[in-house]
Parts: C-alpha cells; sequence; structure tokens
C-alpha cells in the first residue's frame, strides 16, 4: 500500500465521522431541537464530506500515477 492509499484510507474514516454528524444534524431537524442551527450545521458538514470524498479520490487516483 502506497502512502497515497493509506491518506486516502484516513480520510475516508473522516468522511465516514462527518456522515454520522450529518446523520446527527439531520435527526435534531426532525424533532425539531434548534432546527435551524442544525439545518446550517447540515449543510456545513455536507460541503465538508463532499470536499473529503473528493480528496480520497484524488488520493486514490494519485497511487495510480
Amino acid at each position: 500500500m502506497t502512502s497515497f492509499d493509506a491518506l486516502a484510507d484516513e480520510v475516508a474514516t473522516v468522511e465516514s465521522r462527518v456522515a454520522e454528524a450529518i446523520f446527527d444534524a439531520v435527526r435534531a431537524q426532525l424533532r425539531n431541537d434548534e432546527a435551524d442551527e442544525a439545518k446550517e450545521l447540515e449543510r456545513r458538514l455536507s460541503k465538508v464530506r463532499r470536499s473529503l470524498q473528493k480528496a480520497e479520490y484524488l488520493l486514490r487516483g494519485a497511487s495510480e500515477d
């Protein structure tokens, strides 16, 4: 496993944790516990998740070069 693959695995782990946090924010919205704050948090975390997914993809592609 190249160092890029190891980094990609670490990024994937962080992405999974962010996905869990998104679900927590959605659950808070459904319970209407601070729904506005939870909705904004969900938006921000979704952006973070997409960035992490892109980083993982790029790192895995870099290991093929």
